[in-house]
């Protein structure tokens, strides 16, 4: 029933930008915290960034802070990862995911119950 689908990615250059969308159904928004994850071919799903079910706090990677802006529209049922000045080594699967609320916890994966499918995002040099 709980489907999350990412848009967004594609083939940029180093130093512009593309905003992710993920778009949820079968749940509640507002009753999740949000995550955004990211997997280079070869390595390991990383954490990139996470919204707060309440409040809107929000946690950064280091490798992002500054450049990564993640924000959500509870009406429309949508998480948005707006990436700025984006480099070779941003080049990953972006995938979204959902935590129940609760105490948050931001980084760990095995946190978050639902997750999407992924879109790709190539930066190039």
């Amino acid at each position: 029933q709980v489907q999350l689908v990412e848009s967004g990615g594609g083939l940029v250059q180093a130093g512009g930008s593309l905003r992710l969308s993920c778009v949820a159904s079968g749940l509640t928004v507002s009753s999740y915290s949000m995550g955004w994850f990211r997997q280079a071919p070869g390595k390991e799903r990383d954490f990139v960034a996470s919204i707060r079910w309440s409040g809107g706090i929000t946690y950064y990677a280091d490798s992002v802070k500054g450049r990564i802006t993640i924000s959500r529209d509870n009406a429309k049922s949508t998480v948005y990862l707006q990436m700025n000045s984006l480099k070779p080594e941003d080049t990953a699967v972006y995938y979204c995911a959902a935590q129940s609320a609760g105490r948050w916890i931001a980084t760990r994966l095995d946190k978050y119950e639902y997750w999407g499918q992924g879109t790709q995002v190539t930066v190039s040099s």
